[in-house]
């Protein structure tokens, strides 16, 4: 007798825990900051997204709050029908002043934005070429797109450049992250901007963990590179990392946003962000622009942990970025010491593979405006004692 479905899928969950690749989610009890209530323990995040400590700024919760009075919770509908708020059409406004693009749109989470956007521009007879460590919505939305997918070596401009040159026909859509989310690392910008006019290529940069931390404004890697809309013409970014909020954006051309609103399916086929989301991050562009101490404190702490880390013996990767990657390899060792740091009051992202290509299992490590300096000293000094621990015990 054949299994049922879920004799199959028990026994391809267990297969999961045996390779010490498992998921589990913990209960996040408090308001996002850097000190946390999770699973019923007081801990200092080390793992949040919120690169500048805007996710619970008083003047972001209030403007919030008031927008929810005003517009009410829900957004009611999908922007072509009529949940295009005025507060969306002014954020999609002053994001477009924002990244020096003449327009801008909003989309509900950054997913959706790089999945509609790759699937409007190209179709069957063109080609994407995307960066062996794309994030998976940017893989994914190549392979949705009907378009011959190629994916060149991590940052290896040459290798994109003689893909470019061999392809002959069809559009040419060169995609990238512009910070990787798991490696820390930037693509180069420059380079690939010239290349892609060498070849006819469009240049898309998801740039989701570059906005607000990067560029001397906290535009990214667009304005730290100086790149307009010419070398440059798809700008993601989203909303729910250095601005603290929720969903995502694609800046670029009064022709590239009237394409995506009439056909980008990830659009038009879904429910506007809530007006007051839309209130919140307009104050948070604000406090992002004006207060360029988070930015220049987050450096420091950046600076201050790779210092520590190096001190140790251990193996960084090669990010300047508030992305700190702590190379283990041994995927059994990095769930351990994640265990390990939870005990002692630290959460960090134990990452392992498929997440993460097989041997390259790390702590990945994620720095925030809000942390102090002691608190980033005690993480190194944690890392350190739950290494000599799990040694000890023969691991």
């Amino acid at each position: 007798m054949s299994l049922s479905m879920d004799q199959q899928l028990q026994k391809r969950l267990a297969q999961r825990r045996a390779d010490n690749l498992y998921r589990q989610r913990h209960l996040l009890q408090s308001a996002q900051n850097s000190i946390v209530q999770v699973d019923g323990k007081t801990c200092v995040a080390f793992c949040s997204n919120d690169y500048l400590g805007l996710a619970s700024h008083p003047a972001v919760i209030d403007s919030l709050r008031r927008g929810v009075e005003t517009y009410g919770v829900g957004s009611g509908a999908s922007h072509l029908i009529y949940g295009h708020s005025q507060e969306h059409h002014a954020l999609e406004e002053e994001l477009a002043a924002f990244t020096g693009r003449p327009r801008a749109l909003l989309f509900s989470t950054g997913y959706m934005a790089n999945l509609g956007t790759i699937r409007a521009l190209v179709d069957k007879g063109d080609h994407v070429f995307e960066d062996r460590l794309n994030h998976a919505s940017l893989l994914d939305g190549g392979l949705a797109s009907n378009a011959r997918c190629q994916r060149y070596k991590h940052l290896d401009v040459s290798d994109l450049a003689r893909r470019l040159a061999k392809t002959e026909g069809g559009r040419k859509l060169v995609v990238t992250d512009g910070v990787f989310s798991m490696d820390g690392d930037v693509a180069p910008l420059v380079e690939m901007a010239a290349v892609c006019r060498q070849y006819d290529g469009w240049l898309m940069v998801d740039d989701a963990h570059g906005f607000g931390v990067l560029g001397e404004n906290g535009g990214g890697l667009a304005e730290q590179c100086q790149l307009d809309v010419e070398e440059l013409p798809i700008l993601m970014g989203t909303l729910g990392k250095g601005f603290g909020t929720f969903g995502a954006f694609v800046a670029g051309s009064e022709a590239l946003i009237e394409t995506l609103i009439q056909y980008a399916r990830t659009y038009i086929y879904t429910t506007a962000l809530p007006p007051s989301v839309a209130a919140a991050t307009r104050i948070s562009l604000k406090i992002l622009r004006r207060e360029s101490w988070r930015r220049e404190k987050l450096q420091s702490l950046v600076s201050r942990f790779r210092q520590g880390i190096a001190d140790l013996g251990l193996e960084l990767m090669d990010s300047s970025t508030p992305i700190q990657p702590v190379l283990l390899k041994n995927d059994a060792l990095c769930q351990k010491v994640g265990e390990k740091l939870r005990e002692k009051g630290f959460l960090v992202g134990a990452i392992r593979p498929p997440t993460v290509p097989v041997g390259s299992a790390r702590l990945r490590v994620t720095l925030c405006a809000e942390h102090t300096e002691e608190q980033v000293d005690a993480l190194v000094d944690a890392i350190d004692s739950s290494l000599t621990e799990l040694q000890k015990e023969g691991l």
